[in-house]
């Protein structure tokens, strides 16, 4: 198997939408490129994206741990208290015959955020050191079907309307998992926004084994 050579030229590029090769212009932090056929933005350059990425990431971990840790809601009812956490709460509805949904709810609430913040951590982690491994930009390629599966934000919205429901049966106790889980959503906002591919993938290239010189000498090249 062998690679094909990267394009000596790194601002050299193709707009998503319309398929325009283009070359990025020196943008300022802040500043956005846009196609100039179809006006849709090919590059926002972002400031100091791996630190301030890497704090949002950092904290999503914190926040994460302390989410399914501690109850998420409490009920009183005719004098009896229950709690649950969100693994707890996936659970109940696995047990109660509700398969699909306490699956579907361990799936996008539990599983793929901790994916997201997981493959974000490694791959900032990965992006800042001299020569990122090539892993990172294996990771880099599955990091938005994680992202895209990540629902913390509407299992908020149906445990808002659940509650408003059973508000005339029950004393509802909201937990501090309640909050946490509010914040961490945006958390992970602010991490996605922040955080820059394009620099990445800039400098994960060089740690291919078949890459060429300055002057375009083939240095490497892996075959098998």
């Amino acid at each position: 198997m062998s690679y094909n050579q990267p394009v000596g030229d790194t601002s050299l590029i193709a707009c998503l939408h319309c398929d325009l090769l283009q070359r990025i212009p020196e943008l300022a932090p802040g500043a956005s490129a846009r196609c100039p056929r179809c006006n849709k933005e090919l590059w926002r350059h972002r400031e100091d994206s791996l630190n301030r990425t890497l704090a949002l990431t950092l904290a999503a971990v914190v926040l994460y741990i302390v989410a399914n840790s501690v109850p998420m809601l409490g009920l009183t009812i005719v004098g009896r208290d229950a709690s649950t956490t969100v693994i707890g709460g996936a659970r109940h509805l696995w047990d109660n015959g509700q398969k699909i949904v306490g699956v579907l709810v361990l799936l996008t609430a539990v599983v793929a955020p901790a994916l997201q913040i997981g493959l974000m951590l490694a791959i900032v982690l990965g992006a800042r050191l001299e020569r990122p491994p090539r892993w990172v930009g294996t990771l880099l390629r599955y990091h938005p079907t994680t992202r895209i599966w990540s629902m913390i934000e509407v299992m908020m919205v149906g445990v808002l309307v659940a509650l408003v429901k059973i508000a005339d049966y029950a004393t509802v106790i909201p937990g501090m998992a309640l909050f946490v889980l509010w914040v961490l959503v945006f958390i992970l906002a602010g991490m996605s926004a922040s955080f820059d591919s394009r620099e990445v993938w800039e400098r994960v290239q060089w740690a291919d084994e078949a890459w060429s010189d300055a002057d375009g000498n083939t240095v490497a090249e892996e075959t098998s």
